[in-house]
């Protein structure tokens, strides 16, 4: 499943909701299921059990956070709505309305797209890719460091600051070098502890696209001091365009992963190349620490995913568009400083 939360305005302000993404194959693609009210209907259609709205509001908050905390049980229900919007005539989803007279069914172009799991608990952004780590210290005339093949590093990101597809990033006054990095995220999907490595994967609930939007000159210097990096990251990180669930990924080892720049090829990798697993980051990160769900674990960037690598910045107005095979693209367009 394809799961986004997005956000509908009405003339009581906007609200916020998560849904299932439909492809249908009669064309009708890019359709926004509203998983809330569309149980709702289905159970009112389809199940004998008494108030259906009020098993809707529980499987279906508007949170993903909290729908991802309900654990198997609200996947389940995800995919019994998938299944029943599915068995119906393809031009019929969106002519159905919901108990209340909402809507069901609403088209991208309609909704505005936020990052799939907004405000995680924990944000956490790892350096797992050798290629990427070997240009960067080549830059400073460095080896790598011998710890970083013991352990796979990681710091903690802003949650605060995460952005969804096509939402606009605003240029940070005080960097003339920002950069886009290009990187895999995986989402994690249940409550865990000290995680063994053979049973980590069952902790992942799904994977996204994600840029780390970096400000390299204000970088460099707080890593110059052994601490960081804060400012040079935590103003915007972009995670979309949706969660695309564990189970349609069939080698999360093998995606292409491009960028493009005003629809130029700037980088071009497979995630298979990178040094750390995920089931590695989970078991390293979970030691006597807990792991909740919709937390964010970040690949790194991929081996020259990145202007720092290329020698090319972006600039105001530049739109960046970053694909992985399954995943979808996650496109932001860079405002100019103070602006979007």
């Amino acid at each position: 499943m394809k799961l986004l939360t997005f956000e509908v305005r009405t003339v009581l302000g906007a609200f916020q909701r998560i849904g299932l993404l439909w492809q249908a194959e009669s064309g009708l693609d890019g359709l926004v299921i509203d998983l809330n009210a569309t149980y709702a209907r289905m159970l009112a259609e389809t199940d004998p059990r008494p108030q259906p709205q009020r098993w809707a509001d529980f499987l279906f908050p508007s949170q993903m956070r909290a729908f991802l905390e309900l654990g198997e049980p609200a996947l389940q229900a995800a995919r019994q709505v998938e299944a029943y919007v599915k068995a119906l005539p393809s031009a019929e989803p969106e002519t159905r309305f919901g108990l209340n007279g909402e809507r069901l069914v609403f088209r991208l172009g309609e909704v505005t797209q936020k990052t799939p799991v907004p405000q995680p608990r924990m944000f956490r952004d790892f350096l797992a890719f050798e290629t990427h780590v070997a240009n960067g210290f080549k830059k400073r005339n460095e080896p790598i460091p011998e710890p970083w093949y013991k352990l796979p590093v990681y710091y903690k990101g802003n949650p605060n600051t995460l952005l969804g597809h096509e939402e606009p990033v605003i240029w940070p006054h005080y960097t003339k070098r920002l950069d886009y990095e290009l990187e895999l995220a995986c989402i994690i999907g249940k409550e865990g502890r000290n995680i063994p490595l053979e049973k980590a994967s069952e902790y992942i609930v799904g994977y996204a696209v994600m840029n780390d939007f970096s400000a390299r000159d204000i970088q460099r210097e707080e890593m110059l001091c052994r601490l960081g990096p804060a400012k040079g990251k935590d103003f915007a990180t972009a995670v979309g365009p949706w969660l695309v669930t564990a189970d349609e990924i069939k080698d999360a080892r093998n995606l292409r992963m491009t960028a493009k720049i005003n629809g130029e090829l700037w980088s071009d990798g497979n995630a298979g190349t990178s040094h750390w697993t995920f089931e590695q980051m989970i078991a390293h990160v979970s030691m006597d620490e807990t792991l909740y769900p919709g937390d964010i674990l970040g690949s790194g960037t991929v081996g020259f995913g990145c202007g720092l690598e290329l020698d090319r910045w972006l600039k105001p107005g530049d739109t960046v568009e970053l694909e992985i095979d399954g995943l979808g693209v996650l496109r932001n367009r860079v405002g100019t400083a103070g602006t979007v």
